[in-house]
């Protein structure tokens, strides 16, 4: 039986061949508006050329692949990506969707059902298209779809996303992974919303969860079926270093290593903070952080080095072991 491939930023690639696997990292989230009117914010050669050495000292260090959920709304541009892919051996996969916590893009206002203009939802079939035939005419395909959820009121734009996000995945197949608001327990919400409308949540990382440490809550969100996108290890002003491996510590424990997923949910250049004050507030907030720091306090704190590869190489790699179409 042929092995299943998933698109990543330079071709295909086997899903066994994935390896290790930060599952929420982007390589730039910008603000183009921003950046096109502000002189001195923003410098191309150089943050390409970082985030090059970022990669590779990543790869390095035991990681082949990073999953990044940039989307509409946060900057999202494939040639950019393709110039940093082109440097490293780290496979980048990529993701569709638009991100927004109450109001979507103004492009989108005007268009679509129940607005001024109507006609079928423009959102849908740009999820489909970026799955089935490349982001933006450069051929680069979706891996996955991605959505967001802040608050624990859904508001008509995220339910429009919603929708449009459901039925592009029941369309294409492609899994989902969310941001969520782990305070406002919104991972419940979306994993409603989702299964009321016949997805099948094992094919849905609930992102964020990781910045608590209520058992109750995780649990329920994995016995339901989806993975747990612990995901923020750097940010330590929501949640301490030691609680969120204490926290995956005794999920595993209770045999749910099979049921999470790593990451730092960093950036090798992002315009959310200045560079210096990043350093300052978050100054673990570095690709490097869970294979050379967290990796060790887990295997310390009693997790197994199966538990480990269920977490950075199996779960990931189950995650996109899917057919899509």
């Amino acid at each position: 039986m042929t092995e299943r491939t998933t698109p990543t930023v330079r071709g295909q690639r086997t899903v066994g061949a994935l390896g290790r696997t930060l599952m929420h990292e982007h390589v730039f989230v910008l603000t183009k508006e921003v950046l096109d009117n502000v002189p001195g914010l923003w410098d191309e050669e150089r943050y390409v050329a970082e985030a090059i050495e970022q990669l590779n000292a990543l790869h390095a260090a035991g990681v082949s692949t990073i999953v990044d959920p940039t989307i509409v709304g946060l900057g999202r541009y494939i040639p950019r990506i393709q110039r940093v892919a082109s440097g490293t051996d780290v496979n980048i996969i990529v993701g569709t969707g638009v991100y927004a916590f109450a109001e979507m893009p103004h492009f989108f206002h005007y268009r679509g059902p129940g607005t001024m203009i109507g006609g079928p939802e423009p959102i849908t079939q740009l999820l489909i298209d970026d799955v089935r035939e490349g982001i933006g005419g450069t051929r680069v395909r979706a891996g996955f779809i991605k959505i967001a959820m802040e608050y624990a009121e859904v508001t008509a734009d995220v339910e429009r996303i919603l929708a449009a996000t459901v039925e592009a995945h029941l369309e294409t197949g492609a899994p989902i992974l969310t941001h969520s608001n782990a305070t406002a327990r919104t991972g419940r919400i979306q994993q409603d919303y989702f299964a009321a409308r016949g997805v099948d949540l094992s094919g849905v990382v609930i992102g964020h969860v990781g910045d608590t440490t209520d058992l109750d809550y995780l649990m329920e969100l994995a016995d339901r079926g989806s993975i747990l996108g612990m995901d923020r290890f750097g940010y330590t002003p929501f949640l301490s270093t030691e609680k969120r491996v204490d926290t995956i510590r005794r999920l595993c424990e209770r045999g749910y290593s099979d049921r999470i997923v790593l990451s730092h949910d960093s950036a090798c250049f992002t315009d959310l903070f200045p560079p210096e004050e990043r350093a300052v507030h978050l100054p673990d907030l570095d690709y490097l952080f869970i294979p050379t720091r967290v990796v060790p306090m887990l295997l310390e704190a009693g997790v197994s080095p199966a538990q480990i590869d269920d977490m950075l190489i199996n779960n990931p790699r189950r995650f996109f072991d899917v057919e899509i179409h």
